[in-house]
């Protein structure tokens, strides 16, 4: 492994991670929030929802009651006035179940002159969830649509008409009381409704566009779910207030200000990165392939969010597989490198945030035993990339602005 380059990596990464976290955001945002008169419940869902509500209640001093849930070990200690929940992600689990019906409990008796402080980031289609079928057949779709390779706005086009709360549902539990939602934004293009399922926001998509998808990818429904499909979401909601904040634009300009600082050349290739994670990561290589003579440090910066198909049955995430694809085309190149992160620091079902390859990557696989294009077809990049050194671990992050993949030449 190239040491200098992967210590060149790190910061990039950090220095990008550390400009997106919410609590300015949210501060910021919340000088637009009126609470003058009667009470104010914080409802947070989301990967970044236990950063957002501490911004939260740090800046207006507390509220009346308030709900936190959010994934797995993304809880980082007390909240004054809010009860914290831990659930399941990418696949909603009973944890996600239970905490939902809490928050809707708490909204439930407001009135008027009350007002729910919505803070929502992605990862709140899973996190935030009352199913409107059996649990138990909302996960199999899930991992259905997961497995097929639909992006997200398909996958939460099925998931928000499933459910009590997606799709504008939410701020309708909420009547009379007002809705003022802050969303950090992890979705291309910023689309209020897709982004977490869109629980307080009308909903753009049709029946006839969810049940395109479900004959696009073959899904496996009952006719329970497919008669629901079938029933349109709210398209109008007169209590909400949307402050949109953080974006993976944002994630870009940062990592570039980062590059810059290093004497790197950078160029933003694109911050709508929407394709194969492996063919995103085989780009990127003959981008530094093509550049490799340049006699300056360069840098190539995409944003978005790719997608895996899967076919195998191994351990791995999008980053993941992204930075390992790359591994073949910079192989022998000593001063080329390619990492990928998702920025709420876990990447799918791992403790990874992503993974870093370079041109010593490919010799080192092998030499560890590990077939590149086998390790590929089985989707498990993170033993592969584990087995080198070349996991990127940061931990939950406290926010989710989607992912960043960077390709460096010195």
């Amino acid at each position: 492994m190239n040491q200098e380059m992967r210590q060149t990596a790190d910061i990039i990464i950090n220095e990008a991670l550390a400009a997106v976290m919410p609590d300015n955001a949210v501060e910021k945002a919340l000088r637009k929030f009126d609470c003058t008169t009667g009470r104010t419940v914080l409802v947070a869902a989301g990967k970044a929802a236990w950063q957002m509500a501490s911004a939260a209640v740090r800046v207006l001093g507390n509220v009346d009651d308030g709900i936190v849930i959010t994934k797995y070990d993304h809880v980082m200690g007390e909240i004054p006035g809010v009860t914290c929940f831990e659930a399941g992600h990418p696949v909603p689990d009973d944890n996600s179940f239970l905490a939902t019906e809490e928050a809707l409990r708490k909204v439930s008796d407001l009135t008027e002159k009350d007002t729910v402080l919505f803070l929502l980031s992605g990862g709140g289609s899973a996190l935030f969830e009352k199913p409107l079928i059996p649990g138990e057949e909302l996960q199999d779709i899930t991992r259905q649509l997961l497995a097929c390779g639909a992006d997200i706005v398909e996958i939460n086009t099925i998931r928000k008409r499933l459910s009590a709360v997606k799709g504008g549902r939410f701020a309708k539990a909420c009547l009379p009381a007002k809705v003022f939602a802050i969303v950090l934004s992890d979705i291309l293009g910023d689309p209020l409704d897709m982004i977490a399922s869109g629980p307080a926001y009308p909903d753009s998509t049709t029946c006839e566009q969810a049940e395109a998808i479900v004959l696009k990818y073959n899904l496996r429904l009952s006719e329970k779910a497919l008669a629901l499909l079938r029933e349109e979401t709210p398209k109008v909601l007169t209590n909400v207030k949307t402050q949109i904040t953080g974006s993976v634009k944002e994630l870009c300009e940062a990592a570039k200000n980062s590059a810059a600082s290093l004497g790197y050349a950078v160029t933003v290739l694109t911050d709508e990165l929407c394709c194969e994670a492996r063919e995103a990561g085989s780009v990127l290589s003959s981008i530094l392939r093509t550049h490799r003579n340049s006699n300056r440090k360069l840098c190539f910066i995409a944003g978005g969010e790719t997608v895996v198909h899967l076919t195998g049955s191994g351990l791995g995430g999008r980053n993941q597989e992204l930075a390992l694809a790359a591994a073949p085309g910079i192989t022998g190149l000593c001063n080329a490198c390619v990492f990928s992160v998702g920025s709420d620091g876990t990447d799918g079902p791992t403790d990874a945030a992503g993974g870093y390859v370079d041109g010593d990557t490919l010799k080192e696989l092998r030499n560890s035993g590990y077939d590149v294009f086998e390790v590929l077809k089985d989707n498990d990049a993170y033993h592969a990339l584990k087995a080198v050194n070349g996991l990127v671990i940061t931990g939950p992050t406290g926010t989710n602005v989607n992912d960043i993949a960077v390709a460096l030449l010195n």
